[in-house]
């Protein structure tokens, strides 16, 4: 479900930083992420989103570090400070632009960088592979972000994506464009599969993902009944 792990992101310069995603509260980790920042300001610790696999280790680093925790939901917060569409965080000279993207999780959050014109995507976009649809999440609100995400990139002429799994991707129009149209062909085989006479998701999973390794197969059904709702509200 995290491919190589979560990937925490260090953003700044040579005096201030912030701290994106620490990830599970893992020691090992926290402590690597300290020696990384090696003695400059923490500005605030920012979350994409608040799954553990990314908020977990915010609290513990952010009291070593001595920094706030900032998110959209408030229950991650240390702080009076939170995240919200349009806000704009600098440390030192760098600035992070703050866009909401709600879809794989209700508080999803995306981080444009203006200096290295690439996008911070956490869970919305990952390295390899697509992402699923969190029972907190909502599919129409996901493909609604995808297509900012995918105007943002052309108008902004993005150069990567930096998911919060895997791989950095150099291509953003050419995934963001994938995405959708992969959002859209399984949208397309769920209905078909509903023809073929399947009465819930698990049968669904069963049909068109077949070729999918089973042991994924409940992220699976967790995206087959995101895409179930979809579609009850869009008939």
């Amino acid at each position: 479900m995290t491919l190589d792990g979560t990937n925490t992101w260090i953003v700044g310069g040579a005096d201030a930083v912030l701290v994106v995603d620490p990830g599970p509260d893992d020691e090992a980790h926290l402590r690597r992420v300290a020696e990384r920042v090696d003695g400059r300001r923490v500005t605030a610790v920012l979350l994409t989103h608040g799954h553990a696999d990314h908020s977990e280790g915010a609290g513990p680093l952010a009291r070593l570090l001595g920094a706030p925790v900032r998110a959209l939901d408030p229950r991650h917060r240390l702080g009076e400070e939170g995240l919200d569409d349009g806000d704009v965080v600098t440390a030192g000279d760098v600035e992070v632009r703050v866009v909401a993207t709600p879809g794989h999780s209700f508080d999803s959050l995306c981080f444009w960088l203006p200096g290295d014109r690439a996008m911070l995507t956490g869970d919305t976009v990952l390295g390899r592979g697509t992402t699923t649809i969190a029972p907190d999440g909502d599919l129409g609100d996901y493909l609604r972000s995808l297509d900012r995400l995918r105007q943002g990139a052309e108008m902004l002429e993005a150069t990567a994506l930096l998911p919060g799994h895997g791989p950095v991707l150099p291509d953003p129009a050419g995934v963001l464009n994938a995405y959708v149209v992969h959002r859209r062909m399984r949208l397309e085989q769920v209905r078909e599969a509903i023809r073929r006479g399947a009465r819930d998701a698990r049968e669904i999973v069963e049909m068109i993902y077949a070729d999918v390794d089973p042991a994924l197969w409940p992220a699976a059904e967790m995206s087959v009944a995101a895409q179930l709702d979809y579609l009850k509200t869009t008939l």
